[in-house]
């Protein structure tokens, strides 16, 4: 058993946009860093902002997928003014970025000094990136009339438990 002080607060976050097998090795890499994970999902108008287009799947629906992931103790749509702000208000004591994660987290270090968030951020590997990227998937399961096709993995309670 995990002494207090042991049980560390991982935040990771994301788009999530077509949940898939790299989204949930992703989640579970970020898990093993502590003890709760909170995953902060973007909000649509952030994903339009940062990439350009809007997500396939809307917040709402994104939310709920990230949210049936058995690796996830918590999960919250970002802010919509202050991006930092869900750090600020958890404090975890590790953030978990993504291999190809860019977008606001060159201010990190600087936020958590400012805070004085005592965090570590750790950067997780790849997960077949050649083929679990979520740009790559998106167009190859994308359908004529713009659908997308489900999903190709789901993390549920039951698989993550495996």
């Amino acid at each position: 058993m995990l002494a207090l002080s042991d049980k560390k607060t991982v935040m990771a976050f994301g788009t999530f946009d077509f949940f898939h097998a790299g989204h949930e090795n992703y989640l579970k890499q970020a898990k093993e860093l502590g003890h709760s994970l909170v995953v902060v999902v973007a909000r649509d108008s952030t994903v339009k902002k940062v990439k350009s287009a809007p997500p396939l799947w809307n917040e709402k629906r994104r939310l709920k997928e990230v949210s049936e992931c058995a690796f996830v103790d918590k999960a919250i749509l970002g802010e919509k003014d202050d991006k930092y702000r869900v750090i600020k208000k958890f404090m975890p004591q590790i953030l978990a970025l993504g291999y190809d994660q860019f977008a606001f987290t060159y201010g990190l270090e600087q936020l958590l000094i400012k805070e004085k968030i005592p965090a570590e951020i750790v950067r997780l590997k790849p997960f077949k990136e050649e083929s679990f990227k979520s740009s790559i998937l998106k167009k190859s399961a994308t359908l004529a009339s713009k659908q997308p096709v489900k999903k190709l993995r789901k993390c549920t309670k039951k698989s993550a438990n495996k």
